[in-house]
């Protein structure tokens, strides 16, 4: 893994402190250009490119009736992606972000009735996990393979010359194999972090909340380290942003996480390596109530909070803007000597 620069730190540091301002008025936004500094070894650093990559893959546990949407729907929005017409696609373009959907393990490969479509890279590792009520959700070469998916995202990033990283994703179901994750990770019982999900009422949500402790108690003993938990209750596209995360920070690439389903990829990977939370920034808080779990367990606190709950890296976007102001703010305001005002006694 690689460290943050910590000249750029002290250096960046020193500067906000000389900046037309009361010390630490602009708040967070000051953290940000910091820590955006160590990010790039940059006194002065800058978001050119921003990069999203949304990895698509079904769930086996959909067929215990864990989601108020079928499965099918996951298939239907990676079209939707490809084409542009999802939330994530239209932030991505008003951000001014290289933006592409990584179909991991959809059920149904999209390309196959409709040949190659714009933005989307294919590398199916299978038609959707298992259902992880009655088997791992994944075997060990599937994991493997969907880690791989991810790092080879980061690849693509940085190839492109991409300066900040959001992954999100699209797949029914996927807060169930989150709400588990966290549940196991965080060590929390499973009814404080089961949320709505997809907009199921209170009794789906208890059937949820139950699908997901069965399947708890029935790994539980397999479950040894992170990437157990990942391989037995997660999903492909978590595995996917798991490895991107790994990837990003051993290659120093700033990221910002999304939801409840990428701070379950963002917590496995500060699991495995605990210096990647160095290259996270947390972008929004959900209103699914798992998320908080995570906030808690590695000591963040996001961004914003505008009682989102969509995926696909939504909330992560929103906080570009945000990221970019903070860095014009950091480099442009004049310093107390330059523009000839007091300073504090």
């Amino acid at each position: 893994m690689k460290s943050l620069c910590q000249t750029s730190l002290q250096t960046a540091a020193a500067r906000q402190a000389m900046l037309t301002k009361p010390a630490g008025s602009l708040g967070r936004l000051e953290e940000l250009a910091i820590w955006l500094a160590g990010c790039q070894g940059e006194v002065c650093p800058e978001i050119k490119l921003p990069w999203i990559s949304v990895f698509a893959a079904d769930h086996g546990v959909t067929a215990e009736g864990v989601s108020a949407f079928p499965a099918v729907v996951t298939q239907e929005m990676v079209k939707n992606f490809a084409a542009g017409g999802a939330a994530i696609t239209v932030l991505a373009r008003e951000n001014g972000a290289q933006f592409e959907v990584v179909d991991v393990g959809v059920f149904n490969d999209v390309t196959a009735d409709l040949g190659p479509l714009p933005n989307l890279v294919s590398v199916r590792v299978a038609s959707g996990s298992a259902n992880f009520m009655q088997q791992a959700a994944m075997t060990e070469s599937e994991l493997q393979a969907a880690l791989q998916a991810g790092e080879a995202a980061v690849e693509r990033a940085l190839a492109a010359g991409a300066d900040l990283f959001i992954g999100g994703e699209m797949g029914i179901g996927n807060t169930t194999a989150a709400a588990a994750i966290i549940s196991q990770l965080c060590d929390v019982p499973i009814e404080t972090v089961v949320g709505h999900g997809t907009g199921i009422n209170d009794k789906q949500k208890q059937h949820k909340a139950k699908v997901i402790q069965t399947a708890l108690d029935l790994h539980r003993h397999a479950m040894t380290d992170a990437m157990g938990v990942l391989r037995h209750v997660g999903g492909l596209e978590i595995a996917a942003l798991t490895g991107a995360y790994l990837h990003g920070a051993r290659h120093g690439l700033p990221m910002v996480i999304d939801g409840v389903i990428s701070c379950a990829a963002a917590l496995l990977a500060c699991k495995v390596a605990p210096q990647a939370k160095e290259w996270m920034v947390f972008g929004h808080q959900s209103v699914e109530p798992a998320q908080q779990a995570v906030f808690a367990d590695l000591g963040v606190a996001p961004l914003i909070d505008l009682q989102m709950r969509l995926g696909e890296g939504s909330g992560a976007a929103l906080a570009i803007p945000l990221i970019k102001l903070a860095c014009a703010l950091h480099a442009q305001m004049a310093t107390f000597e330059q523009a000839g005002v007091s300073g504090a006694d």
